[in-house]
Order: structure tokens, then sequence, then C-alpha cells
């Protein structure tokens, strides 16, 4: 199984997020502007921009023992400054990545947003955010610039967290070779023995259901959203209750359907057509004969509900999206 992730932080159907879920499966909700008082009204701007998808975002004016002073009390420190500044001064409050803010800085022109430290904590996410106002995000973890999904960004696809934080390293490392392989789910009560390199990914939601989406070339955006609350409908669950979207692989790049996840901030899991075999559906799917995938909507809910059961059979909305349920 490979996957996709679309963005972070939860949401509302209006598509505006309010909290974006780190990798160890802490939530980035509360950012602090650190700003000059001669870059006041860039600052404000930040706020303007992008508040409505954390929790808060305040403002506090620069002074040499700012970062010390408010170190740890929040998720993510945005510093309009120089980087250097902002490194000299952070650099001796750093203890472990697992538990320290985020660090970016942005320019007064917002041309850039460069995340220093917390990259995969927070500080990617923003600095994506910081793009809807202009802001090129400048990634320099590994997985990032190599264009390459890190199992912290695979963790938040599937809406989990990862529960042994230093095997990341050598995980990571293994996404770069291209030799992770795919992401193995076991279903307890059960007893596992791990080695140090393996990654121990956790579910953050006690209970939820699975999109299982196919879809025609080209299905807009707008499409994927009504089809997926049209299926939503008829059972007790709402968008709020959606561990992820889960599609196949030859559907990963639809950029309607990574679009609406985004705006409703669902990670995107892409499954192989070998998984997809293996959970089949029990209605019938004419791309089995013509191109010899199973059918992709059920058999991605199947496979990606923590039970292999379905709530509800796949439905074709506007001849353009179909949508299973699985749970």
């Amino acid at each position: 199984m490979s996957t996709d992730n679309t963005t972070d932080g939860s949401t509302d159907d209006s598509g505006g997020h309010c909290a974006t879920p780190d990798s160890d499966g802490e939530v980035a909700e509360e950012i602090a502007v650190i700003s000059f008082g001669r870059k006041m009204d860039t600052a404000e701007a930040i706020r303007e921009g992008v508040g409505d998808r954390y929790e808060s975002v305040d403002i506090i004016e620069y002074h040499g023992d700012v970062f010390a002073e408010y170190w740890g009390e929040y998720d993510c420190f945005v510093g309009l400054m120089a980087s250097g500044i902002a490194m000299r001064k952070t650099a001796p409050l750093l203890d472990d990545k697992w538990e320290d803010p985020a660090v970016v800085v942005v320019d007064e022109e917002l041309t850039w947003a460069i995340p220093l430290t917390g990259g995969h904590h927070g500080a990617n996410q923003v600095a994506d955010d910081l793009a809807s106002m202009g802001a090129v995000p400048a990634m320099t973890t590994a997985s990032e610039a190599a264009g390459k999904q890190g199992v912290e960004e695979r963790a938040k696809a599937l809406d989990t967290h990862v529960v042994n934080g230093d095997s990341t390293v050598a995980t990571n490392l293994a996404v770069l070779d291209e030799n992770l392989g795919p992401v193995a789910r076991l279903d307890g009560p059960t007893a596992v023995v791990a080695a140090d390199d393996v990654t121990v990914l956790k579910r953050n939601k006690e209970a939820g259901v699975v999109l299982g989406t196919g879809s025609v070339s080209g299905a807009t955006a707008e499409q994927f959203l009504d089809a997926w609350r049209g299926a939503l409908e008829g059972t007790e669950f709402g968008v709020e209750d959606v561990e992820f979207v889960a599609t196949g692989t030859r559907k990963q790049e639809e950029d309607g359907l990574l679009a609406a996840a985004e705006r409703l901030d669902i990670g995107v899991v892409a499954f192989e057509k070998e998984t997809l075999a293996e959970f089949e559906g029990p209605s019938p799917s004419r791309s089995k004969e013509l191109i010899g995938w199973p059918g992709i909507a059920e058999a991605s809910a199947i496979a990606g509900g923590r039970d292999h059961d379905l709530v509800c059979e796949k439905e074709r909305f506007d001849e353009a999206v179909t949508v299973a349920v699985g749970r």
C-alpha cells in the first residue's frame, strides 16, 4: 500500500482548517508570530491570512528573550525576521525534536517561508499555509526535498501518529532509497515484536469510516465533495467521522480528488492493485474486464476500513465519482 497525503489540520465543510496534526499526533493549534515593531502590518496580514486555520494566532513584538519567554507555550513560532536572528535565539532552547515547537521564518515581503526546525512537526505545514499568501515554502527535509512522502506524512494521511519517534531516521532513509515497502496494519488484540527500525503508527480516532473513491478522469473537486457528502447522507456518519479517503494508485494524482480532500482536510491513501484485489467488493465492475483492476471504490473502502466491512456499497454520483463507505 502506498499513501498520499493532501494536507493537515482539522476543518469544516467550508474548507478552513483550524489545526494542523503533527506526525507524532500532537496538534499545531497555537501559533505565535514574532515580529519587530516596524513589521507589525505584515504580522497582522499573516494573522488575517491563515488565522482561521489554527486555534489561535498571536502576535508578539520581538525582544531579545522573546523566544525563551514563550518557549513551550506555542506549537509553532513564525519569525518575521532574518533567519540568522531566529537561529541564534532558538538554538540554545532546542532539546528534543518531538517536543520542541516548530520554527518558521518569513521575510517582510512574504517572499519565502523557511522551516528552520520541526519540519515534520508543524513547520512544513505552516510554510505551506503561508504559500496561500504568496510565500514560497523552502522545504529542506530530505523526503520533501526529494519529492517523496516521509513516514510522518504517511502517518498524517492515515490519521495516525508515530509511537516510536527514534525509528523514523531509519524508515525515512528507506523512503529515500525506495526500500520502505507498504504500510502493514495489524488488528488486535495481538502482540508484536518490532525492531528499532520499524516505525509504529497508532490511529488517532477511536472509530470512523473510510470513503472508497473512484472517478472518471478530470472529475472536479466539487463533484468529489458532493459525492462524498451524498454517500454519507444515508449513514449515521458525517464528514467529521471520516478517517481518510481511499483510492487506487492509478487515481492518486487526480487533481479534483486531492483538492476536495484538502478542502475537508482529509488524508488520501492509495492502494496498489494487488491489495485491492484481496478486498474486492460485492458489486460488479467493468474496470476488471477492461483494465484488470477491481472496482476501486468498494475495494479501497474495504481495504482501508478497520473491520474490512462495507457500510454502503458503491454509488455513482453525477456520472463522475463513485463512492463506497467502509469501516
